[in-house]
């Protein structure tokens, strides 16, 4: 087996392609050690010391570490402990935690527009972001402004903001004028 490697826009970040399908559907996000009990790889990448997340998406996974450790130090952990998991044959996730499509449900009088706003991203901003590691999901919508939920490679990178501004918000404003401003949000 054979895992490549690809720097991300977000320095504390590194995007590994193990080759193979990570997940089938959706993306899985794990701010912490807690939450990784639900996949026995995020545990096991968890127990690299210096990591402080990890994000699944259809073949990639990215690892975030603290800004104290260094990549040389922990990539060959990281590498071993990915490989060692795909080699083990045990699940990426557990039964019970099925991964999820990203965007926040909504009811209400906009449903059209929000309609329209998922569409966009779903067509063009998530695949982009997750050339990057990352990924970008709805979170809601209230008088023109667009809440988005950033994670993997994108929670927390230096060019987040400009990519929410000058890219995403320009990119919904062009096609759907309801849409006055985006802004981030943490989950």
């Amino acid at each position: 087996m054979f895992i490549q490697t690809e720097s991300t826009p977000n320095p504390a970040t590194l995007k590994f392609l193990p080759g193979q399908t990570v997940l089938e559907t959706g993306t899985a996000d794990f701010a912490t050690v807690e939450a990784a009990t639900k996949s026995p790889l995020a545990g096991r990448i968890f127990a690299v010391d210096g990591v402080t997340g990890v994000f699944f998406g259809n073949d990639f996974v990215t690892v975030t570490k603290a800004d104290s450790v260094d990549w040389d130090h922990i990539k060959p952990a990281l590498l071993g402990a990915i490989m060692e998991h795909f080699q083990s044959g045990q699940p990426i996730m557990d039964d019970d935690h099925a991964p999820v499509s990203g965007h926040a449900e909504h009811n209400g009088e906009d449903g059209v527009v929000v309609g329209q706003i998922k569409e966009l991203l779903d067509s063009r901003v998530r695949p982009a972001v997750a050339q990057d590691g990352g990924d970008i999901t709805f979170h809601g919508f209230d008088r023109g402004v667009v809440y988005l939920h950033m994670q993997g490679a994108c929670a927390g990178c230096p060019s987040s903001t400009l990519t929410l501004k000058m890219g995403i918000e320009n990119l919904l404003r062009h096609y759907i004028p309801e849409v006055t401003e985006v802004r981030p949000v943490a989950v």
